[in-house]
Formats: structure tokens, C-alpha cells, sequence
């Protein structure tokens, strides 16, 4: 009987471990505030949504630079402008693909 108490607060106590760890690290993938810096289309790579719905108490596009994260106010004219930018490249490189022209990644391989 004790050891069943034992081995039950000891998968309670692990499960309470595991989730401080999984929610910790949600909130700290989370946008806190807006940079100030306007960035150039051709520096981004891609772009997250991030909506207040989650854990996050902001709505933020989060746009994808050379290994890093930059969060941006959505309702900037300059944020609306770059993710239209790198949906229209993304578009390009698809058409590009269903057409059979190579793209830059397959002449350089």
C-alpha cells in the first residue's frame, strides 16, 4: 500500500516537472514587444503569426531573419508590405517549380 503512494507522488511529482518545462518554454517563444527597425523585404526569410488566442498576450507577425527572430506590429504598413513581399516570392518560387525552371538552389548543386 505505501509503496503505491510512493510510486503515485513520485509520477505525480514528475508529470508537475514536465508540464512547468513544456508551458515555460510556450510563453517564452512568445513576442513581448515590437521592434522599432523596419526591415528590408529581401532580409526575410519567412514569417509566423503569432495571436493573443494562444499563451501569447500579443498579436505579432514574427518574421524569420538569418537564423534569428524579429517580432513586428501587425497593423504597420511596413509589416503588412513585407509579408506580402515574401508571400509573392513564395509564390514565384511555386510557379517557378510547376513550370519545371530551375531555381537558383538547383543550378548551384
Amino acid at each position: 500500500m505505501e509503496s503505491n503512494k510512493a510510486r503515485l507522488f513520485a509520477v505525480l511529482c514528475a508529470f508537475l516537472i514536465v508540464c512547468s518545462f513544456v508551458c515555460s518554454s510556450d510563453s517564452a517563444s512568445c513576442c513581448t514587444r515590437y521592434t522599432k527597425k523596419k526591415l528590408p523585404c529581401l532580409l526575410v526569410k519567412n514569417y509566423t503569426i503569432q495571436t493573443i488566442h494562444g499563451s501569447c498576450d500579443i498579436n505579432a507577425i514574427i518574421f524569420h531573419v538569418n537564423g534569428r527572430f524579429v517580432c513586428a506590429d501587425p497593423t504597420k504598413a511596413w509589416t503588412r508590405r513585407a509579408v506580402t513581399c515574401v508571400d509573392e516570392r513564395r509564390k514565384k518560387r511555386v510557379n517557378e517549380v510547376l513550370m519545371g525552371k530551375p531555381s537558383i538552389d538547383d543550378k548551384t548543386q
